[in-house]
């Protein structure tokens, strides 16, 4: 009787700990940002309102800068393709400096609240971002286990790499300037969006590629499952970050922690 009522029962995948890899398997861990290794609030409290704010001063102090310029072409030539698919979009102003440089930063403020993932906006942010970390306006803020985990995992010889679709400066910078202090010194490599979109496999086979490790050998940790989904299918080890209150969508396909003590 007891066994035929176990087997009848309904079974639900509990996902802890023991499923999880046993680190003597992972050479790297590639972690995620936004969600993972940082509050998501940080993102939308502090950096894209400092971005926001500060666009248009930026660019009448480095619009004329080779780098800048070249941003500022790409800029324009999205601004058009959404222009042509929403006319609403408005058309980007050509006409004195002042005028190009109020139509970028418009429309700039409006990629940002749109949370445009393209790499042009993110390099421009990571530039406006600069400014803020290095005049002691931003810190970048990071979970309690982060530093703990960084230093636990390089005594053990493990490796520690980036993907988020902030620009490198950006992760740099976050990392660089933390509230735990200077913790660049553990990372050893970051990728943004000029490697390819976080939620498509090639990303994760060319990340594997450049660092020469195969991707078995790596566990990604994000707290987006498509991400996640990509990662495995490009042959990663992966695990879902669900921190408190950030409201994860239930998901069994991956492994669950709640924070880096758990690996």
């Amino acid at each position: 009787m007891f066994w035929a009522e176990l087997f009848s029962r309904p079974r639900k995948l509990e996902l802890n700990l023991a499923f999880l890899p046993n680190n003597s398997s992972i050479l790297y861990f590639l972690l995620d940002i936004e969600g993972t290794t940082t509050p998501v609030d940080f993102i939308y409290r502090m950096l894209f309102p400092f971005a926001s704010a500060g666009v248009e001063l930026y660019l009448h102090r480095h619009s004329a800068e080779p780098e800048v310029k070249h941003l500022l072409n790409k800029l324009r030539a999205e601004q058009a393709a959404d222009a042509a698919k929403d006319p609403q979009v408005g058309v980007w102003m050509r006409g004195t400096a002042e005028e190009e440089i109020a139509t970028a930063a418009n429309y700039v403020r409006h990629l940002i609240a749109t949370d445009r993932k393209t790499t042009p906006l993110k390099t421009l942010q990571g530039k406006i971002w600069e400014e803020g970390y290095r005049s002691g306006q931003l810190r970048g803020e990071v979970y309690e286990d982060v530093p703990r985990a960084f230093v636990r995992w390089k005594k053990k010889g493990k490796r520690i790499a980036i993907f988020s679709s902030g620009s490198v400066l950006a992760q740099r910078l976050l990392f660089g300037h933390s509230t735990a202090g200077d913790l660049t010194k553990y990372i050893e490599a970051y990728f943004d969006t000029t490697t390819g979109p976080k939620r498509e496999t090639a990303s994760y086979k060319a990340i594997g590629n450049a660092l020469g490790a195969a991707t078995g050998s790596m566990l990604f940790v994000s707290d987006v499952t498509e991400e996640l989904d990509a990662a495995r299918d490009a042959g990663m080890q992966t695990a879902l970050m669900v921190r408190p209150g950030a409201g994860n969508a239930p998901d069994a396909s991956h492994p669950r922690i709640k924070s880096f003590d758990e690996l």
